[in-house]
């Protein structure tokens, strides 16, 4: 199950779904786009081949580490987003980045930071997240 507020639950999901990849085993429709996205990341590879050393593992700010299973999850939440075009001209502006950097892989790496950015400000201010804001940031990033 992907919609958990169980860490471990969640976590359990990425490291079933690559374990049934690489055993060449029948993938739900969720694993399988969990899958499409570790492989574009060979660097978590060996990291969700050991769920036992790193079910429970931290990824504190401080240690410089990026957390797998965030990152992976900010993959598919753009995937979501495109898929629906959600928020309104996040499409568009995808398209946009792609012609830019021809680099679909990079593309979405950019629209994840400005959805971090937005997630953020939203848990800073304890406010709701501000599409509008994501869209500006991204528009920022296409005109660099």
């Amino acid at each position: 199950m992907l919609f958990s507020n169980d860490r471990n639950e969640l976590r359990r999901f990425f490291f079933n779904a690559w374990q049934k990849q690489k055993q060449s085993l029948q993938l739900e429709p969720m694993e399988q786009i969990i899958v499409n996205v570790i492989k574009f990341h060979p660097e978590y590879h060996a990291f969700l081949e050991n769920p036992d050393g790193n079910l429970e593992k931290d990824f504190l700010p401080e240690t410089g580490e990026v957390n797998p299973f965030l990152h992976l999850s900010m993959h598919i939440s753009i995937h979501e987003q495109l898929s629906v075009n959600r928020p309104a001209g996040i499409t568009d502006a995808f398209n946009q980045l792609m012609k830019k950097t021809n680099d679909p892989h990079n593309a979405e790496h950019i629209l994840m930071d400005c959805l971090g950015e937005m997630i953020w400000k939203a848990q800073k201010e304890n406010c709701a997240p501000d599409e509008a804001l994501y869209l500006t940031c991204i528009q920022e990033q296409i005109q660099k």
